[in-house]
């Protein structure tokens, strides 16, 4: 890394950028709602693997269906397990990138970033706690309530922000 790229890290996180309006973070949510999708359909294509695995090996019984999703739609269990599974990794997703660098891949073509209010990256369990108040997006609608402070929901009650950066601190982020 090189001093200049370095030099413009470390000011960036010193310097204060402006909160982010709804219209900037509808756009990084609609990138994220797709690549949260491509994401829920990775996962679930690879619980549908291993599912059909257990199967195959004689660890699951198919119980008397012809097809797999019939043995799994018949079972609460099963469904459980396997809607989890994927949306334990689209949850995964959002927390790794925000904790990481506080940008998942649409904040940073938008050129958003969530962070403490000091500035400073969220941290795992602060990553965490905002995905329930997020209501997939819906908690930004706060911000046109509240158009003074531009606080969402989640951001209001884990005491963190969402900031636009400029050209030059979104740049050799992630």
């Amino acid at each position: 890394m090189t001093d200049t790229t370095q030099d413009s890290r470390q000011n960036a996180t010193q310097e204060t950028f402006p909160r982010a309006g709804f219209m900037r973070r509808f756009g990084g949510w609609v990138y994220d709602v797709l690549l949260s999708v491509a994401v829920y359909m990775a996962a679930g294509a690879i619980s549908f693997l291993i599912f059909g695995l257990l199967v195959n090996y004689g660890v699951l019984s198919m119980q008397g269906h012809d097809h797999l999703i019939d043995l799994q739609q018949s079972s609460i269990v099963y469904s459980v397990l396997i809607y989890g599974w994927n949306l334990g990794w689209v949850a995964f997703f959002f927390v790794w990138f925000w904790s990481k660098s506080g940008q998942t891949l649409g904040m940073k073509a938008w050129r958003l970033r969530v962070q403490n209010q000091d500035g400073s990256l969220i941290s795992k369990r602060t990553a965490i706690k905002r995905l329930l108040p997020t209501l997939l997006g819906l908690g930004n609608i706060w911000v046109l309530l509240d158009r003074k402070n531009k606080l969402s929901l989640q951001d209001k009650l884990t005491d963190t922000e969402v900031v636009t950066l400029s050209k030059e601190a979104n740049r050799g982020r992630l």
